[in-house]
């Protein structure tokens, strides 16, 4: 987010939200690396990937117009996190859903919510389901960080948080 939208979303001055940008960016000096990178390569590439190198083309990357520019350089730096996130959850999705069709449990995958699956499960499945599907969600992907999964038990999605 550049200074101008952080200033406007909190109710701040512009140069208070630069600070914050600065600030920001001086302790986590690989996060502007990977910014300035990726809008490179995708201005050479016109496009950018997932880390299973699904991609995402921008046709504006290289408009003359810069709010197009601009709005395709914003696209470029989030495409590869929350696509490779959809790629994720969508392969863990189907290693749960291989696996529940294979043991015939008394559970079943009801929705998706972003990183979240939401199950319905019978009270005699919620031991070996609680065990598995965090195994088979954690297994989706080999990254150079693990991939952690929680479990929350409840009558309704918002019980099991």
């Amino acid at each position: 987010m550049s200074a101008f939208g952080l200033a406007k979303q909190l109710g701040i001055e512009r140069s208070a939200a630069q600070e914050y940008v600065d600030l920001y960016f001086a302790r986590y000096p690989g996060v502007k690396r990977f910014m300035d990178n990726t809008r490179v390569l995708a201005r050479e590439q016109g496009y950018v990937e997932t880390v299973f190198g699904r991609r995402l083309y921008l046709p504006d990357i290289r408009a003359a117009n810069p709010q197009l520019r601009q709005y395709a350089e914003r696209t470029a730096i989030n495409a590869p996190m929350q696509g490779s996130a959809a790629d994720i959850i969508k392969r863990a999705m189907l290693a749960v859903s291989r696996w529940l069709k294979d043991e015939k449990l008394g559970a079943r995958m009801v929705m998706q919510v972003h990183d979240e699956l939401v199950f319905e499960v019978d009270d005699k499945a919620l031991t070996k389901v609680k065990q598995e599907v965090p195994r088979l969600m954690s297994g989706a992907a080999e990254l150079k960080v693990p991939l952690v999964v929680d479990v929350g038990v409840g009558a309704s999605w918002d019980e099991a948080h």
